[in-house]
C-alpha cells in the first residue's frame, strides 16, 4: 500500500521550517527498514510527498546516480521525470546509449526543499542524509550489479565513492575504480540547464554526452569480457 501524501505546499504552515522544528519528525539512523516507504533513517521523509525509488532493468549494465529527486520527481514517484530528465534523455540518445541499458536512481531518495513564495525549491542534501541513504544505495547496486555507474554532479560522486571530501570539478572527464566498478563522474543535468551562462551550458551538456557514451563503451567492453570468460 503506498503512503504518498499531497505535495505540500510551500504556504502550507506544517511544512515550514518553523513547524518542523516543534514537531521534530521521528528519525531510526540504525533502522534496517525493506520497504523505501517505511524508511525514517533521517528526516527527510516528513516533508516529503513520497519515497523515490530506482527504475530501470534489473540486471542493467548501466546505473546513474543523480543527487535527489525534485519537485516533478516527488509528486510523480519517479526520478528524472523533470526537465533535468529530458535532457538526460536527449544525452542518452545523442551518445547512443539505449535507455533500457539504464537504472537511474537517485542517492537521496526523499524531495528535500525550502519555501519560497508559492514554489518548493530545491535544497543540497547534508551529508548525514547522504550517509543514511547510502543503505538504499548498497541495495540498489547489490541488485542491479551495474558494470559502470555514472555519478551525476557532486552528491552522487561523494555517496558512490563514500568519500565526502570527492571533489567532482578534479574528476570529470576521468574513468575511477571503485569496488571493482567503473564510475565515470559528470555534471548533473539541472546544472546544464541552470548554469549562468550559454557556453557553460554547452560545455557542461557535452561533458554529460562523453561521460554517457564512455559509459556505453566500458559496458560494451565488459560484456564481451564475460562472455568470452
Amino acid at each position: 500500500m503506498s503512503t504518498r501524501k499531497p505535495a505540500p505546499s510551500a504556504n502550507d504552515e506544517s511544512s515550514q521550517p518553523k513547524a518542523a522544528a516543534k514537531a521534530t519528525p521521528h528519525i531510526d539512523s540504525d533502522q534496517h527498514p525493506e520497504r523505501l516507504d517505511d524508511c525514517r533513517r533521517c528526516a527527510l521523509w516528513a516533508h516529503a510527498t513520497q519515497a523515490v525509488g530506482g527504475v530501470g532493468p534489473k540486471r542493467a549494465p548501466i546505473m546513474m546516480v543523480g543527487e535527489q529527486p525534485g519537485d516533478k520527481e516527488d509528486q510523480q514517484g519517479k526520478p528524472f521525470v523533470g526537465p533535468a530528465g529530458q535532457l538526460l534523455d536527449d544525452a542518452l540518445k545523442e551518445a547512443g546509449v539505449a535507455r533500457h541499458d539504464v537504472y537511474v536512481t537517485n542517492a537521496v531518495k526523499h524531495f528535500k526543499w525550502e519555501p519560497r513564495g508559492k514554489r518548493r525549491m530545491h535544497k543540497t542534501p547534508a551529508q548525514r542524509e547522504i550517509d543514511a541513504c547510502h543503505y538504499w544505495l548498497e541495495r540498489e547496486l547489490a541488485s542491479v550489479g551495474p558494470r559502470v555507474i555514472v555519478a551525476l554532479g557532486a552528491t552522487a560522486l561523494k555517496a558512490l565513492l563514500e568519500d565526502r571530501d570527492a571533489r567532482l570539478q578534479a574528476v570529470v572527464g576521468k574513468v575511477l575504480e571503485h569496488g571493482g566498478r567503473h564510475v565515470v563522474p559528470t555534471y548533473h543535468p539541472s546544472f546544464a540547464l541552470r548554469a549562468p551562462d550559454e557556453p557553460t551550458r554547452e560545455r557542461a551538456y557535452a561533458a554529460i554526452v562523453t561521460a554517457l557514451r564512455e559509459a556505453g563503451k566500458l559496458a560494451r567492453r565488459e560484456a564481451a569480457r564475460e562472455s568470452d570468460g
